[in-house]
């Protein structure tokens, strides 16, 4: 939980400063949310989703971490990044119908990250089967959050996105 409440925060504030916002222009607010969301949600959600997984398969081999990084492709991602949106919306005091749109919204074109490309699709299965075959099972969480800070970047990105520019955007053609 401590890693993910520093590295969630880190990550948007990260974002903020590539889109060019000066330190005194950071909002601090948006890194606290991130801080809560990342300490309070994604932590112990992807700690129990590693659980599961190595109680599923405690193989430590090539054929387990693909099984295990394919079933994370097609549940708890999406699930992760549903509750993302939705979550950090509500965090924002948004309506539940404006965090339900939001979901609409950007779900599918955060997978569609470089265009045709999945990025999302592409190269979590890669680093989860490095991460469930060679990392140690006491280490996988830790390292897991290490490679995420970039996603964490991106996701930030994304949320800062209006609406209305993916609505009609290349985001979601």
């Amino acid at each position: 939980m401590i890693t993910y409440s520093l590295l969630w925060p880190t990550g948007c504030f990260i974002q903020q400063k590539l889109s060019g916002k000066k330190l005194n222009e950071i909002d601090w607010k948006k890194c606290w949310r991130f801080f809560f969301y990342g300490g309070f949600i994604v932590a112990p959600s992807l700690y129990c989703w590693i659980r599961v997984a190595s109680i599923m398969w405690p193989q430590q081999n090539l054929k387990s971490a693909i099984a295990k990084a394919l079933t994370e492709q097609i549940s708890y991602t999406p699930m992760a990044m549903t509750a993302f949106y939705f979550s950090m919306s509500l965090l924002e005091a948004k309506s539940i119908e404006e965090s339900l749109n939001e979901v609409r919204v950007k779900l599918f074109p955060t997978y569609k990250v470089g265009c045709p490309t999945f990025v999302a699709l592409c190269i979590w299965p890669f680093i989860q089967t490095f991460n469930f075959s060679v990392v140690p099972e006491k280490n996988r969480v830790p390292f897991v959050s290490m490679c995420s800070l970039l996603w964490t970047i991106f996701l930030a990105y994304m949320k800062q996105k209006e609406q209305k520019e993916l609505e009609g955007g290349i985001f979601v053609k």
